[in-house]
């Protein structure tokens, strides 16, 4: 079986049929996924499309890393300015590129002071690839911070987490992860962390000790159920931080960079954390992409040459496709878009599930929408909404996800709404 490459008039890159590409996956692939199985050909703003001319809503956005819309004209062009340009390759971080601090500022400077009590002369930006090495990149920043600043002796540096958390799957964040199908077969795992129930500032109180050098929170769950946490959760663990002379982190990758009506999450309760983790949608889901933003003192006390580094981390086609990407959020106001589609999506969802012997809660802030059903299997339903041309998943098991790309219509919206009255209404 060999593939072809794309032929005009040719939907996709190969010629192949479906039944061929899932054989491929099943003698070749990891089965790390449940796959729903539909192959997807090509993608354009808020559509997927398939060979049999199926044409079908995004409402997952690749877990938001499509926010501005899949193949976005500005961002495309950026990239192909690039290669064309004979500046997109990797080059050898010994050296400097344009594209890469020209990059950097503009992620620095876009996001409001962190740490200020640490000094406010700025952040600092150190680019990687997947966001969960952003968050493993928190995590030295940490716990170094610990082992420099506050004298905890190397090795015994804890960091509180939350039960249900999701930061990725590299083998120190499953460490603590709360989830057994993360964890289970993977060990020994990596010490220096306690999880305390999401949202619960007492017992997270609770667990600061000693050693303690930072606190590493979703301001909002994705993975562990489409959880928004009480309010006045993160003012009090900025409050706990700040009195215990802690750090406080925060993972932005999903709920980040307009998902939840906000260009950053943190911004629903005016707070600001020491450091920031963002992925996914800062590239527009063309390329991998992933920050961690710090205060400036804070980035140069951690890391050093040698301390860190990463080949493609912040290589040129990935920052030109950031710069655009950045562009395009702001000068399409998508926060802004995010949070008015949102709070009418959001409407006829409520109504729906008030009419609904399937729904037990609906729950969110801006295009991040979870609906929990009452039997505790999402995918059923996911399934249905698949066969109506509308693709979603599961949260946690229990809840549908709906996060459409942050471009989508009044017209989308309603067939998205059309499409959950079917599936969802008696």
């Amino acid at each position: 079986m060999t593939t072809t490459t794309t032929r005009k008039g040719m939907l996709g890159y190969s010629d192949l049929t479906d039944r061929d590409l899932l054989e491929l996956n099943e003698l070749y692939g990891a089965n790390h996924y449940k796959h729903l199985k539909t192959v997807i050909r090509k993608t354009l703003g808020s559509w997927l499309y398939t060979r049999d001319g199926r044409k079908v809503l995004d409402c997952l956005a690749a877990y938001s890393a499509a926010n501005p819309g899949h193949h976005h004209p500005k961002i495309v062009k950026a990239m192909i300015d690039a290669l064309q340009g004979n500046y997109a390759s990797v080059i050898s971080n010994v050296v400097y590129t344009d594209v890469m601090s020209l990059f950097l500022e503009k992620v620095s400077t876009m996001v409001p002071q962190l740490g200020s009590k640490f000094g406010s002369n700025g952040n600092k930006t150190l680019a990687k690839n997947g966001g969960v090495e952003s968050v493993d990149t928190a995590i030295k920043l940490m716990r170094y911070f610990g082992y420099k600043e506050k004298g905890i002796p190397d090795g015994r540096q804890e960091i509180i987490v939350y039960n249900n958390n999701f930061h990725g799957r590299m083998i120190t964040v499953v460490s603590f992860s709360t989830s057994k199908k993360y964890r289970e077969g993977f060990g020994p795992l990596t010490p220096g962390f306690r999880s305390a129930p999401y949202g619960d500032l007492v017992a997270t109180e609770k667990l600061i000790n000693d050693n303690t050098c930072g606190i590493l929170v979703e301001p909002m769950q994705g993975e562990g159920g489409m959880y928004r946490p009480p309010d006045g959760f993160l003012k009090g663990l900025r409050e706990l931080a700040d009195r215990y002379n802690i750090m406080l982190a925060f993972d932005e990758i999903q709920v980040g960079l307009g998902r939840t009506g906000k260009t950053f999450c943190f911004e629903h309760e005016n707070i600001v954390p020491d450091a920031l983790v963002l992925g996914k949608a800062i590239s527009g889901g063309l390329v991998p992409l992933s920050v961690m933003v710090t205060n400036r003192a804070l980035m140069d006390m951690a890391f050093r040459p040698g301390s860190d580094g990463s080949t493609y981390g912040g290589y040129p086609l990935a920052c030109s496709a950031g710069l655009a990407a950045l562009d395009v959020l702001k000068d399409e106001k998508l926060a802004e878009r995010g949070a008015e589609t949102g709070r009418i999506l959001r409407a006829k969802i409520d109504d729906i599930a008030s009419r609904s012997s399937h729904v037990k809660e609906v729950r969110g802030r801006g295009l991040f929408i979870g609906i929990e059903v009452k039997n505790g299997d999402a995918m059923v339903y996911c399934r249905k909404l698949l066969d109506l041309n509308m693709l979603a998943n599961d949260s946690y098991g229990h809840t549908i996800r709906i996060s459409p790309p942050l471009i989508i219509s009044d017209a989308e919206i309603d067939y998205i709404a059309e499409r959950l009255e079917k599936v969802l209404v008696d």
